[in-house]
């Protein structure tokens, strides 16, 4: 799998789009815009793969910045806002408006009512490019993904079946695995002359897609009524919306640790309830999801919380699983939080965005559990194969983005978020 590091090309003349290079692998590409360049980019990789001029949203009809996904593409569509305005090979970002579009009129300024309008001889070349799912960058300045290093990032591997040890191996020459079964060599044992092995590999699976960001109010007390329930106070469902029942059972909880009984989760009662179960209180959560839907989320935890985490956006790629490979990069979007969500959250200090390396900086301020780690790269690992060399070769996207646990598709730039997309 390949990711797309992004070199920002300035063109000469309006309707002028880069040439399509070769892609060496079928790894779902990737897309850029850049709003002070009006320029798009595609990557697959490392290799720039295509660029086109383009035109954003104008004043007042701004196009957002943030992390998307493709969630719907239409050779033919006509806007159902703009006076049925054509739309031709439109690639959907957002449900509220937001699309990628062939436009007649495409200059080098921000023009359009929000969109991302491109030529048509490159619109209609991108549409055949790209699928459902693919991700789309916008940002407010140029930016280049960069390889990430060694800092703990998810590294691919198949599920193993249950009992299946190496240890046992020389016990148990035939083990069965599905409707087939798949052999394991005894030690001692030689395999015939001619003899061969097939192993069958997992079916592929959706993308997963992966967000990191700060525990929200509803996951603080979900992890609230689930300590609650185990402590026998009968919180009631354990889905963080607030009920009679949740109420209740704070108020008799308040009420026997000398708290005052409001029946109300706050920072007094988080503290008692962790300090009497002896565990510690999670700063952020993870969320993965396939198909634009969840699968499994988490507590994470997030080190010195007092400083921004930023919007930054990975992506892995060449994922061999037989190998526990993969080749991840990194971009870091503009960080933007007002004054309110700072002291909500206990923030007074900020990294830079632009710094070569935010991104790595980021992810090794995140603690992920190990029970979390391995769900993710397992699934990472399902049905994923490693391209090849001369052409594209379908490799399954493994399941953020790190996408947004709202139904909202983008990922919004700004405390608090790391998208990683997996794929």
């Amino acid at each position: 799998m390949n990711f797309r590091a992004i070199l920002g090309l300035a063109l000469a003349t309006t309707f002028l789009f880069g040439a399509t290079a070769k892609a060496e692998s079928d790894d779902p590409l990737q897309i850029f815009v850049s709003k002070d360049k009006q320029s798009l980019a595609v990557y697959d990789g490392a290799a720039l793969v295509a660029t086109s001029n383009v035109s954003t949203g104008k004043p007042g009809h701004t196009t957002p910045s943030g992390i998307f996904s493709v969630l719907e593409k239409r050779k033919t569509h006509f806007s159902n806002l703009y006076d049925d305005a054509p739309m031709p090979f439109m690639q959907r970002l957002t449900w509220s408006g937001i699309a990628l579009h062939e436009s007649a009129h495409v200059p080098r300024y921000p023009a359009s009512h929000g969109c991302v309008r491109m030529p048509r001889d490159f619109a209609k070349m991108l549409f055949g490019m790209t699928k459902r799912g693919y991700h789309v960058v916008i940002a407010d300045r140029e930016m280049a993904p960069q390889p990430m290093p060694e800092i703990g990032l998810f590294k691919p591997r198949y599920p193993a079946r249950d009992g299946e040890l190496l240890s046992d191996a020389a016990m148990r020459p035939s083990m069965p695995a599905g409707d087939s079964a798949v052999e394991i060599a005894a030690a001692e044992t030689l395999p015939k002359l001619g003899a061969g092995a097939v192993a069958e590999l997992p079916k592929p699976q959706p993308a997963l897609k992966l967000l990191i960001t700060r525990v929200t109010e509803r996951h603080a007390l979900r992890e609230v009524q689930a300590m609650l329930n185990q402590l026998g106070y009968e919180a009631g469902d354990e889905m963080g919306t607030p009920t009679a029942k949740t109420a209740k059972a704070i108020k008799a909880y308040q009420s026997l640790h000398g708290q005052k009984p409001t029946g109300q989760m706050n920072a007094a009662l988080r503290t008692s309830i962790y300090k009497v179960l002896n565990r510690k209180a999670p700063t952020g959560w993870l969320y993965a999801r396939q198909n634009f839907k969840p699968v499994f989320d988490g507590p994470v935890d997030i080190n010195e919380p007092d400083l921004a985490l930023g919007t930054h956006f990975y992506h892995a790629v060449a994922v061999h699983p037989a190998q526990r490979r993969a080749d991840w990069y990194g971009v870091t979007l503009d960080n933007r939080i007002t004054a309110k969500q700072a002291a909500r959250l206990g923030i007074d200090r900020y990294p830079d965005a632009e710094a070569e390396d935010a991104a790595q900086i980021a992810f090794e301020r995140i603690s992920i559990p190990t029970d979390l780690r391995d769900k993710i790269e397992m699934m990472m690992g399902s049905g994923t194969s490693s391209p090849s060399p001369t052409r594209r070769t379908r490799s399954t996207p493994a399941t953020a983005p790190i996408s947004s646990p709202r139904p909202s598709n983008r990922a919004r730039p700004g405390e608090p978020s790391i998208p990683m997309t997996i794929s």
